[in-house]
């Protein structure tokens, strides 16, 4: 039985309104951040094969920066805050006060790398919360690892548990921009929550909504 079949709508619905409000606080922290107003887009949650995912981001071999955690607790899963090498540097530029910092020397300042983790952590810690609220469950994120290379490589870590029994994902897919940059398509950020097979049905029994509600 594919996700399609074993998703209904109505859990799609619910999945959509967690990631609406737990990417609303995470736009709030990274506002406050970087001292600037941040909007975001609806969050989209699909089901879709992987090579679909990769084209959100332009592609499995399109190198961005990234800022992934582990989900653990009683609903395991990945997340993601993924974006342009552009936008990474705008941010750690306006954070480190630094106008020449270049993202190539990224892995030879420490501190730039942190303030890119920090920013991750702040918005994975923003969401997760909110999930939790709405959910009830226990969940918390790992150490964050940040790492500038190709989207497949980055993404494959997430999709090891739900690949063993699938080659779809289902995507909560978040954008945010500043108001200014909201034409800029690399100047986009995506927020991706990629929880484990057996996660969903955990969650869904904690709103009530089964498969076999």
């Amino acid at each position: 039985m594919s996700f399609q079949e074993q998703i209904k709508s109505l859990q799609l619905d619910i999945l959509k309104e967690i990631g609406n409000i737990g990417a609303g606080h995470a736009a709030t922290a990274l506002s406050n951040l970087l001292n600037t107003k941040i909007d975001m887009s609806v969050p989209n949650v699909k089901i879709m094969p992987f090579n679909d995912m990769m084209e959100l981001v332009g592609g499995a071999e399109n190198v961005v920066a990234s800022v992934y955690f582990r989900i653990e607790g009683e609903a395991p899963g990945s997340m993601y805050f993924v974006t342009s090498l552009e936008q990474a540097s705008n941010i750690i530029k306006q954070l480190t006060h630094d106008p020449k910092f270049q993202i190539e020397d990224l892995e030879q300042n420490p501190i730039a790398a942190s303030v890119l983790q920090e920013v991750g952590n702040i918005l994975i810690g923003s969401y997760l919360s909110s999930f939790s609220d709405f959910t009830k469950l226990n969940i918390y994120p790992t150490v964050p690892a940040l790492a500038i290379d190709m989207f497949g490589a980055i993404i494959s870590y997430g999709l090891i548990e739900i690949g063993q029994v699938s080659d779809e994902a289902i995507v909560i897919d978040t954008i945010f921009f500043s108001d200014e940059d909201k034409e800029n398509e690399e100047l986009n950020g995506h927020f991706f929550l990629l929880p484990d097979p057996d996660s969903f049905e955990i969650i869904f029994n904690s709103l009530g909504l089964g498969s076999n509600e």
